[in-house]
């Protein structure tokens, strides 16, 4: 009995010491620190980024061809022919172009781009909250799991004080070899659940370090809680959450860029107007001397390229018709999905408090069995089923309350909210898409 006793208590010393170690060593960072380092460090981030500095370029590549063009020239060649001495020319000019019309074809591309810089800044949006979600996941996942280390450490302390109280009763004759071997293995349980738990906060740390972004791994610890925030009392207003979502916007502008197309087809049938203007010198000396000069119009109209213009004005209002149904269909999923999460959320934060009166009704009565147990009032075999089901509902309340969180991650997400989202904040959770549609960008 000793021996056992020994062995028992060691292994959770050292298990107690291992925690404690880690403890001392971790970074402790609280939710904000991990948006903070998200936002600088996660690559999925960073690459969106980088997808909107290409579409602010080629924004300004789309306005090049409606601002003049001008260009400038020097050269020089010596040259022969037969019967005469080899001569060198010098020259240089200035040149100018200018585009007048071209049916608006140019002005519609520009639009096109600006469109395509308002999608790039939706899907970063769109991005960014999934990466939240990702985040917030693992936030919870390690809040969890270091919550848990606690959870099976107190199990483990009563299913030793249970393994004590009958290994006596056995030993005084008024209990079978059944009983204890039960005990045993219960003991044995709760010290594996506890190295699991253990683990799984190590597992839980890589998470949370991937999803900041963070390129070497470092031993941190979640600073916060796991217990749920309220919720409103009534359903919010779920068309408008839905109008304000990221991928709901960047349909819509898919649409009006798909509309731009249509444009751009129809204007390849009129006329392209441009003016032109050069001047420059050209001499058989340098400097040259003889001055030259041209000023003109220009106007080219494609006749006939064998109905590639017609099959391309029937194409672009197919794709037309295609981004008016996907928008359609994205209003839908959306709005289903904010319904979805909405009922999950109450779901789960109802669960909690449900999960709570177990909890206390359960411990409740492991406190009056533990004593019928010990005074001969209570069969082994009934007690020990309120202490498993003392356990299980431990652990059951611990899982509702991350659950909770999850879901409110969930419902989060499904109204678009990004990493710069601040809870109780409705009207944040957008930062850069809803004010490029406010300003016309769209």
């Amino acid at each position: 009995m000793n021996k056992s006793i020994f062995i028992t208590a060691t292994f959770l010393l050292l298990i107690s010491v291992s925690v404690s170690r880690g403890a001392q060593e971790e970074e402790a960072l609280s939710w904000n620190e991990c948006v903070r380092e998200a936002k600088k460090n996660n690559p999925d981030l960073l690459s969106s980024a980088f997808q909107v500095e290409q579409a602010e370029a080629n924004v300004g590549k789309s306005r090049s061809p409606l601002l003049p063009q001008i260009k400038g020239s020097l050269s020089t060649a010596r040259s022969k022919s037969s019967g005469s001495e080899a001569g060198d020319t010098y020259a240089y000019s200035l040149s100018a172009s200018q585009l007048i019309f071209d049916g608006l074809k140019s002005w519609y591309e520009l639009d096109q781009s600006e469109q395509s810089l308002v999608i790039s800044r939706l899907n970063y949006d769109s991005e960014s909250a999934d990466i939240r979600l990702g985040l917030r996941d693992a936030f919870i996942n390690l809040l969890k799991a270091q919550e848990l280390i606690g959870v099976t450490e107190d199990i483990a302390g009563r299913r030793k004080q249970q393994l004590e109280l009958v290994r006596l009763r056995y030993e005084a004759g008024r209990e079978h070899r059944g009983s204890l071997l039960t005990s045993e293995a219960n003991l044995a349980q709760a010290e594996f659940d506890i190295a699991q738990a253990v683990r799984d906060v190590w597992v839980a740390r890589k998470q949370l370090n991937k999803e900041m972004g963070r390129k070497t791994f470092k031993p941190i610890k979640a600073d916060g809680s796991l217990d749920p925030t309220g919720i409103p009392e009534s359903e919010p207003d779920l068309e408008r959450l839905m109008e304000s979502n990221p991928s709901v916007l960047a349909q819509a502008v898919e649409k009006e860029s798909a509309r731009l197309n249509v444009a751009i087809a129809r204007g390849d049938f009129f006329p392209t107007i441009s003016g032109s203007a050069s001047i420059g010198r050209s001499d058989s000396d340098w400097p040259p001397k003889d001055e030259r000069w041209n000023v003109g119009v220009s106007l080219s109209l494609p006749l006939y390229e064998g109905g590639s213009r017609l099959d391309e004005v029937t194409r672009s209002k197919a794709a037309l018709r295609e981004a008016e149904e996907n928008e359609r269909s994205e209003r839908d999923s959306v709005l289903l999905s904010l319904e979805e999460a909405w009922v999950d959320l109450e779901n789960a934060h109802e669960r909690v408090g449900v999960q709570k009166k177990f909890l206390e009704a359960t411990e409740e009565r492991a406190r009056i069995s533990e004593v019928q147990y010990a005074t001969g009032l209570l069969s082994f075999d009934n007690w020990i089923i309120i202490e498993d089901d003392l356990v299980r509902v431990k652990k059951t309340y611990l899982q509702s309350r991350a659950t909770a969180q999850q879901a409110d991650a969930r419902w989060i997400n499904a109204r678009g909210g990004t990493l710069d989202f601040i809870p109780g904040h409705s009207d944040q959770i957008h930062t850069k898409s809803e004010q490029s549609a406010a300003s016309g960008e769209r």
